[in-house]
């Protein structure tokens, strides 16, 4: 669970309709959720319905959706593209619509299931050193390999020497498009398969809504992942996820923003990898002269000497940057 004393001070308890205030809790469970959709769109009904400031805990599937379970399992065999990344929702929220700010206040992501309940391995034809259908190599797909792992709040048991940190976060999360069905596997500026470790317990990710309801999705945590998300798949793990979700009125941008205790952060997808980056750092100039006082140019080259740059993923069909600034650089 995170610390959530700044909570005071963030952007979403001076902003929002509920004012940080934790309203009703609700559980979205396996069997609440019924099927699992592999799309953010707006084309299919809310799972569930909540006030401003209401807490949510969604039990989330896996990525590979529970069929690999064995280091002996084949992933070529077991999983069915494009049907990965299953996504819990979507869910509505009252009195939000288009133009307002869907605030995601990510209060845990708590491993659940048996152990070992972390999994990874490669995929042929995936990741971030192999030929892809999108970059075509006639170097031949690398072996299957599958790897399974003891995951607790001590950490990650990669094998006997090696226990890495434990530090859960959401993969995939975001909201409907206004008109598009987005593939669960790719980012956007709906938010989706960032891959973005920094979508961790204590964070608040901010969405520009695009319809009514908002229509928020979540899946895909990770137990720990390393940045770029090398091989195309992190420690993927069912979770519990716990959310206190707002409302922004009137409070609209481009793209995914996200806020810490010692940070804010813009979030942009694309490719090239570097046109990531760009539309991140735009995102961040402007976020700085709409809210925080600075000349564009000021924040710019502000940016150039204090921003920091997180490579969230540099494998899916589009990828995502994370930029940031600290908070101590803001104030006047």
């Amino acid at each position: 669970m995170t610390d959530e004393t700044w909570l005071k001070s963030s952007i979403m308890a001076k902003r929002g309709l509920a004012k940080g205030h934790a309203g009703r809790r609700h559980e979205l469970t396996i069997e609440k959720q019924g099927p699992f959709h592999y799309v953010y769109g707006p084309y299919t009904k809310p799972v569930l319905t909540i006030d401003p400031g209401d807490v949510v805990a969604v039990e989330t599937e896996d990525a590979f959706g529970g069929v690999i379970t064995s280091e002996k399992d084949s992933p070529t065999a077991k999983l069915k593209f494009p049907f990965l990344n299953p996504q819990c929702g979507p869910i509505a929220v009252n009195g939000i619509g288009k133009g307002d700010c869907l605030a995601v206040h990510i209060l845990a992501v708590e491993t659940r299931g048996a152990q070992p309940a972390g999994k990874t391995c490669i995929i042929p034809e995936f990741g971030g050193l192999v030929g892809t259908a999108s970059t075509a190599l006639l170097n031949p797909p690398l072996p299957e390999r599958v790897r399974v792992m003891h995951v607790d709040k001590d950490g990650v048991r990669w094998s006997d020497k090696i226990t890495l940190p434990y530090q859960p976060f959401i993969g995939t999360i975001g909201i409907s498009p206004e008109i598009e069905a987005i593939s669960s596997l790719q980012p956007d500026y709906h938010g989706g398969n960032m891959d973005l470790p920094d979508v961790a317990p204590g964070a608040i990710l901010y969405f520009p809504v695009h319809v009514k309801g908002g229509f928020l999705y979540v899946g895909d945590c990770h137990a720990a992942q390393g940045d770029g998300e090398l091989s195309g798949v992190a420690i993927e793990q069912r979770a519990t996820v716990t959310m206190q979700i707002d409302v922004i009125k009137d409070w609209s941008f481009a793209w995914p923003r996200l806020e810490t205790r010692e940070f804010i952060m813009t979030i942009g997808s694309a490719r090239p990898l570097e046109d990531a980056a760009r539309i991140a750092y735009r995102e961040l100039v402007r976020w700085m002269s709409a809210d925080y006082g600075f000349d564009e140019i000021d924040a710019y080259m502000l940016l150039s000497q204090a921003g920091r740059m997180r490579l969230g993923n540099m494998v899916d069909p589009k990828y995502t940057m994370g930029a940031s600034i600290l908070k101590k650089y803001l104030t006047s």
